[in-house]
């Protein structure tokens, strides 16, 4: 290939990221948070104390448990799932559904308890999203979802915890 249309078609997929609407895979999406939610902050020692090692890792430090390690990846009874910082409910169990990738995964989310930021850890750039109250890493959104809304909320398991429906 010549250099100037290798140049040309880098431009093109260059400006593609600008136009939106138009990716390099991430959805594009624009996550506020709802009007009455009060923000909760605390210093790095007080998340110390309220989480454990594993979950400051994740909630804190934006890191990613492995794959298949959390039980909440096969949990399938009714209930809620809550940010494991603030307890802000984040999905309710009727989102939940099986990606296969070892990752507790949503198609749907509670509208205004998340926010959103670009990701570049991996030089390709990924949609985190992280609780609205606390600011904690939840994990990462991808367009490859069911209908009816086509996205996979990739979820740490150790970012939230379960609370099961009233019997």
């Amino acid at each position: 290939m010549k250099r100037r249309l290798f140049l040309g078609l880098l431009g093109i997929g260059g400006a593609a990221g600008l136009v939106p609407g138009v990716g390099w895979g991430y959805p594009r999406l624009s996550l506020e948070a709802a009007p009455d939610l009060e923000r909760l902050e605390l210093s790095s020692d007080e998340w110390r104390e309220r989480l454990t090692p594993e979950q400051f890792e994740i909630l804190r430090d934006h890191g990613t448990e492995p794959p298949f390690s959390s039980p909440l990846d096969k949990e399938w009874g009714e209930g809620e799932y809550r940010c494991a910082g603030c307890d802000l409910l984040l999905f309710q169990s009727a989102m939940k559904y099986d990606s296969g990738t070892g990752w507790p995964s949503f198609f749907e989310h509670v509208e205004g308890h998340m926010l959103s930021q670009l990701d570049f850890s991996l030089v390709w750039p990924r949609l985190e999203y992280h609780c609205a109250r606390c600011g904690g890493h939840q994990g990462h959104v991808f367009s490859d979802g069911p209908e009816p809304t086509g996205l996979r909320w990739c979820n740490n398991g150790l970012a939230l915890h379960f609370v099961p429906a009233a019997t």
